[in-house]
């Protein structure tokens, strides 16, 4: 017996694409400017992508307010924002009102994010971004390395759900520390879900190391953006969704 698993397709780099020509045009659609991230989601969305994914950084390297904005009225899924701690960003999620937020790190220098929220050295102000957001009715995740130490934090925080950093797995892919990494995910996995936490992942998972993903345990939802928008230069977006979750759906229920 299986469960499905749910796929979260991050459009950010969508907007990188964007952003690389058109940062100074005043406007995030419409005319030339292109691609357009919202007709990238509802293309994920026709594909079975189960939520979008979406992340508003402070230095706006990719996505723009207008844009969540947007995806907020038009997708029909769920809206997955990821952002920082900040008050800024605290206000617009309470005024925003998506399904979900995950709470991330932010690094101005750091290409894309790396290392999970450091839960445990910054647990109060956690804790108070948690309980404004909840309290709101908005869902919270940490994405957090798969350390026990975050996960116990996380677990203490109010948060409902984990995002389980899979990054440290994907750079070991092809190397010899590829089963140590899957061994801290199944361990994190296991003392999550025991804590009661939902358990997400996300982070470097393509088409290939998707299959040692699926051997940890107690999985609700991957969120796959960079491999996904990569293949779709190729193939289309709906193909590349639909190669996706057809790789996903061999998750045994734990």
């Amino acid at each position: 017996m299986t469960r499905p698993l749910l796929l979260g397709v991050n459009i950010d780099h969508a907007a990188t694409l964007r952003q690389a020509r058109y940062r100074d045009a005043g406007r995030t659609c419409g005319g030339v400017i292109e691609p357009d991230p919202v007709a990238v989601a509802l293309l994920s969305e026709e594909a079975g992508a189960d939520g979008i994914t979406v992340h508003l950084r402070e230095d706006r390297r990719h996505m723009q307010e207008e844009d969540i904005r947007r995806l907020r009225a038009c997708i029909r899924t769920r809206l997955n924002l990821e952002m920082a701690c900040t008050d800024f960003m605290v206000d617009f999620a309470l005024g925003l009102k998506p399904d979900y937020v995950c709470l991330v790190p932010e690094s101005r220098e750091e290409v894309t994010t790396e290392g999970g929220l450091d839960v445990a050295g910054g647990f109060p102000r956690v804790v108070e971004v948690v309980r404004a957001l909840t309290d709101a009715g908005i869902q919270v995740s940490l994405f957090v390395d798969p350390e026990l130490r975050q996960i116990n934090a996380a677990a203490d925080s109010g948060a409902g759900l984990v995002e389980l950093h899979t990054g440290a797995y994907a750079n070991a892919w092809h190397g010899a520390g590829r089963e140590d990494e899957l061994l801290r995910l199944r361990r994190a996995a296991d003392l999550a879900a025991g804590s009661g936490l939902t358990v997400n992942a996300g982070h470097g998972i393509n088409y290939h190391n998707i299959a040692g993903i699926l051997t940890v345990p107690h999985l609700h939802e991957l969120n796959i953006g960079h491999s996904i928008l990569s293949r779709a230069l190729l193939t289309g977006m709906g193909e590349a969704v639909r190669t996706m979750k057809a790789r996903m759906q061999r998750q045994p229920v734990a």
